[in-house]
């Protein structure tokens, strides 16, 4: 299977706390909610054909609790909500207790080894919804193949970025988009570390 990230992002490329002021605080952060203005149906739209390429939703703890609190009680006709509940969970965690969102299975020890063999096995795609962290931590590990980010029109100047450890990629442009709300979707492919080169020309600074 493959590896797809989505994120919601600002223009200064902050991931946290995107759907509510108290979704995600940690850290002393109060600028939560500021994708929910941008939230249209062109968005809701893509979003659902994203998630009919998933298998699997890997997620970190945090977000799996959230998600098995809130999704078994949301009502159909949600576009969402059926296959949210039916889809095979993976939640990266060492410290999980109970796992009671069927159907999951909890994912421990190290990432690169248990992700990995999740990847090996048949499938198309296995989504990360949220978990930034985990993204984060994804990205650092080389383990991703596709990366989807909703950037939303606006700078905070405070919170977690979703780019934050030691991550070296170069990326593919396969697809891009503006929805009416002002949202900017890009979706890119992992295409090998980033590469680097001289501007031709430019003769390097001497002192």
């Amino acid at each position: 299977m493959r590896i797809a990230i989505t994120q919601f992002v600002t223009l200064d490329g902050v991931s946290q706390g995107p759907g509510s002021a108290d979704e995600d605080p940690s850290g002393g952060f109060v600028r939560g909610g500021w994708f929910v203005p941008y939230l249209d149906e062109a968005f809701v739209r893509q979003a659902s054909d994203w998630l009919d390429l998933a298998d699997g939703l890997l997620l970190g703890r945090r977000t799996y609790e959230a998600f098995a609190r809130d999704w078994p009680e949301i009502a159909e006709p949600d576009p969402f909500t059926g296959r949210m509940n039916a889809l095979p969970k993976y939640v990266v965690s060492n410290t999980l207790g109970e796992a009671g969102w069927n159907p999951t299975t909890v994912l421990r020890g190290d990432i690169t080894e248990t992700v990995g063999a999740l990847k090996a096995g048949p499938g198309r795609e296995v989504q990360v919804h949220g978990s930034a962290r985990l993204a984060a931590s994804l990205l650092d590990a080389g383990l991703v193949d596709t990366l989807r980010l909703a950037v939303a029109p606006v700078v905070i100047g405070q919170g977690r970025r979703l780019i934050t450890g030691d991550a070296d990629l170069g990326l593919r442009l396969i697809g891009q988009r503006t929805t009416p709300s002002g949202l900017v979707i890009l979706e890119y492919e992992v295409a090998g570390r980033a590469p680097l080169a001289d501007y031709p020309g430019v003769e390097p600074l001497t002192r």
